[in-house]
């Protein structure tokens, strides 16, 4: 075998990723040094991706377009199953059962309010201005808002493949927009709150980011003196998973193949493109299996470790994130850059507003925080919504912060209709009017769910 440099297939991917790495470490250093830039609260991978994206404009760095796009892809799948496979914790801030079920019905609300905007300006401006606009392209805004720039990339690359030129740097840079929203739209507010004295910043009582043996160990795991490192295990089950995902994903679209050969070139595209719900659903498996193992006794000991887990999701949503901004290509933008401000604009706007409205009555006891954590994470990542929260919730006192991680994991299956929807708006011009009726369908009941357990609540303190 040849190790030299002229053998490419054995360098390439280790030259990217250390160049990824190279600018992801210029980016803290960045952020730790520059208040300007800290102040700005700007997470880390996403000035790392746009310092990359700008590098590659300028013709600096040369990075492949595809390899950026596996990346995007692999890592949005792979940080989601470890989130999945974590063990489930006991304590911690909440608000008791329902508290899950609750947060993510917010989440999906809001991507079906982001879905009926974005919809509503690409169908007007197709009958009004651009005729030659792909009419489902508004469905990618709460994808790029709602979802970031992984689920941004697969869906806008799905619609390119059924007829959307330029779908996936479209969806990319409505991500890029949603993440300046987060920090500005809402640095700006935040900062506005305390000026006005609604809201105080508090200090840390404890160093964020610190660690100890009850965060990194929970009781029962494998000890440490085991023969194979800990970190070993985490990885392996995380991949072992990815290939259960693999093999489900292509059983279910080689069924459809020989089933329904139709519907094929719709939903074969998505289900590749949504291969990190399927990733969630099996690591969920997973983890139950290995709990009843562990309740009937046939296995001692607790194979998962959330702080490893914790980790390695945060290496791919980092590297996904970063990847994900670099990808985008602005020269894909040309004739799409008024539904692209329109969608950016009104996204931005229509969330700010929408999650005022609901946060004050879904979560009446810490209303700035819930929106605010809710605000960062629907127009960027959980990342951003915690980097909101921490200035005035900075040691987790509310349960807002873990709103976020079990509205998340309820988002999975609450918003799985998404991906129907998603299939419908590109099918044809009547299922694209059918959708859009499904998505107020749909909202109409997370609303009503929302607002009756709410009423429920206030009804016996009314009679008191």
């Amino acid at each position: 075998m040849d190790y030299s440099a002229a053998n490419t297939n054995l360098w390439n991917i280790f030259i990217q990723m250390g160049v990824i790495a190279g600018i992801l470490l210029l980016s803290n250093v960045l952020v730790r040094k520059s208040s300007l830039i800290r102040k700005s609260l700007i997470p880390t991978s996403v000035l790392a991706g746009f310092l990359l994206l700008a590098l590659k404009t300028a013709g600096i760095l040369r990075i492949p377009p595809n390899f950026l796009e596996m990346v995007t892809y692999h890592g949005i799948a792979v940080g989601f199953i470890a989130l999945s496979l974590r063990a489930t914790e006991r304590g911690g801030a909440g608000e008791g059962k329902g508290a899950g079920l609750k947060s993510g019905a917010v989440i999906i609300s809001t991507y079906l309010v982001q879905a009926i905007v974005g919809l509503a300006i690409s169908l007007l401006l197709s009958y009004l201005w651009m005729p030659g606009l792909f009419k489902a392209s508004g469905i990618l805004l709460p994808m790029a808002y709602g979802r970031g720039p992984g689920q941004a990339n697969n869906v806008g690359i799905t619609y390119e493949a059924l007829g959307f030129s330029g779908g996936q740097s479209f969806g990319l840079s409505l991500a890029a927009a949603g993440y300046l929203c987060a920090c500005l739209v809402g640095v700006i507010y935040l900062n506005y709150l305390m000026r006005k004295g609604s809201l105080k910043r508090k200090e840390e009582t404890v160093r964020s980011g610190s660690v100890t043996i009850d965060t990194f160990q929970d009781r029962g795991e494998i000890p440490l003196s085991e023969s194979v490192d800990r970190l070993s295990i985490q990885v392996a089950l995380v991949l072992l998973a990815y290939l259960c995902t693999y093999l489900v994903t292509l059983g279910l679209t080689s069924l459809i193949a020989r089933v329904a050969p139709g519907a094929t070139r719709t939903l074969s595209p998505l289900l590749w493109g949504f291969n990190f719900i399927i990733g969630s659903m099996l690591a969920m498996l997973i983890k139950a299996g290995l709990s009843y193992l562990r309740k009937s006794r046939v296995m001692t000991r607790q194979y998962q470790n959330n702080y490893l887990l914790s980790r390695i999701s945060g290496l791919a949503f980092d590297l996904m994130i970063v990847a994900g901004i670099a990808s985008i290509d602005f020269g894909d933008l040309s004739g799409l850059w008024v539904p692209f401000l329109l969608m950016a604009v009104a996204g931005g706007l229509v969330t700010f507003f929408y999650l005022r409205w609901l946060c004050g009555r879904v979560y009446p006891a810490y209303p700035e925080e819930g929106f605010l954590s809710m605000y960062g994470m629907l127009t960027g990542t959980i990342s951003s919504g915690i980097l909101l929260l921490r200035p005035i919730d900075p040691n987790f006192e509310t349960p807002a912060a873990n709103n976020l991680v079990t509205g998340s994991s309820f988002g999975i299956v609450l918003g799985s209709p998404m991906l129907v929807f998603i299939g419908f708006a590109a099918e044809s011009e009547t299922m694209l009017y059918i959708t859009v009726g499904l998505l107020f369908l749909y909202l109409t009941v997370l609303l009503w769910m929302l607002l009756r357990r709410k009423a429920a609540r206030a009804r016996p303190e009314d009679a008191a």
